[in-house]
């Protein structure tokens, strides 16, 4: 990181000066968005999540983007609420693979209460493994982000989709509002708010400028940002929306590194149909996190051997989990780890079965 002094932290990005930065040369706006990058991360770190849908399809919603809602026919299999113990087996693995946040989906207009106890065993499973948590499960109230909170959930995923005015063409059965208080809730509860958006689903400029403007002039800038490009998939009404210009996606990255400079700008949905020039461009716009695996919730995502190839082509190292744990927590996890080691010894006899 670079230790030269940096213009303060701003919240108060006007729609226009938005735009400007849209319609900066190329190279210009590139140089703009590395520079603010180089001063509060390292360039050549990329964090890393892995993505698991612990409840798939059968969501009440209308958003035309997705294949997980109940009113379009995309052969998405339902499945109901996962096992705590399989998704603990998901987060082991992710682990192993290089994974530092383990992110858990699960395709609900908002969660029922009943449901939250296994959220909450998720959330606390997880974090025993030394890795860091996000949920997204739709809307919150007060109490439930408490819940969550209470539990150790570090992460909250909540995306405003697009600009207030264009809104209504993505999603009718919420309203931005409804997006705006889940994420005040989130805060209030003291959880990090990772939010974004999609491009590509046939806004204009002004409607990617207008969705940053909403994210870059929040109280707190979320700590993480997911831009993610349109998936199309058959059978949802934005299945046949035209390619958004691989610049524009770019630039969207770019702007949003200068608008937000201390967060995390996410890399994600999107990105199988991106060869490795345009991700590589991406990080060098400010991208500096990935979800990491075979799948976002229901779509493809490149393989993770593959992501760590193109890393090992562009001198890219994993970013590292920074964890803050005093003495007795420590024996805690070391118990934990030691525990679990045996567990998975071939010649551990468990003699509480």
């Amino acid at each position: 990181m670079n230790a030269t002094a940096q213009p303060p932290i701003r919240h108060d990005w006007t729609r226009d000066e938005i735009l400007a930065l849209f319609d900066l040369p190329f190279s210009d706006l590139m140089f703009q968005a590395q520079t603010v990058h180089r001063a509060h991360f390292d360039p050549n770190q990329v964090q890393v999540s892995t993505l698991c849908s612990i409840k798939t399809g059968a969501c009440p919603e209308d958003c035309k983007y997705c294949p997980q809602s109940a009113r379009y026919d995309t052969g998405l299999e339902r499945e109901r609420l996962m096992a705590v113990e399989k998704v603990l087996e998901e987060a082991r693995a992710a682990k192993a693979s290089g994974a530092t946040r383990f992110c858990m989906g699960a395709a609900w207009r908002s969660p029922k209460n009943r449901d939250l106890n296994y959220v909450t065993d998720m959330v606390k499973g997880v974090k025993s493994l030394g890795l860091e948590t996000c949920m997204t499960l739709g809307m919150l109230d007060e109490g439930q982000a408490k819940t969550l909170a209470e539990a150790g959930l570090d992460y909250y995923n909540h995306n405003l989709d697009t600009s207030p005015e264009y809104y209504g063409e993505v999603i009718t059965t919420r309203t931005y509002q409804d997006r705006l208080e889940t994420l005040d809730n989130v805060r209030k509860a003291g959880m990090k708010v990772c939010c974004g958006g999609i491009v590509g689903m046939g806004e204009e400029k002004t409607d990617r400028a207008g969705l940053l403007q909403q994210l870059a002039t929040m109280p707190d800038h979320p700590e993480s940002v997911p831009i993610n490009m349109l998936v199309k998939v058959a059978g949802t009404p934005f299945a046949e929306e035209e390619d958004l210009d691989p610049f524009e996606f770019i630039r969207t990255i770019a702007v949003a590194r200068i608008l937000m400079p201390q967060s995390h700008v996410r890399l994600s949905a999107g990105r199988e149909e991106m060869n490795d020039q345009m991700q590589a461009m991406a990080f060098l716009a400010g991208a500096n996190s990935i979800f990491y695996g075979e799948k976002l919730l229901t779509t493809a995502n490149p393989e993770a051997n593959k992501d760590m190839q193109l890393f090992k082509r562009l001198g890219i190292q994993p970013e590292q989990r920074e964890v803050h744990i005093d003495e007795a927590e420590q024996d805690e996890v070391e118990l934990a780890g030691a525990l679990e080691e045996a567990r998975n010894d071939q010649y551990f006899y468990n003699a509480a079965k």
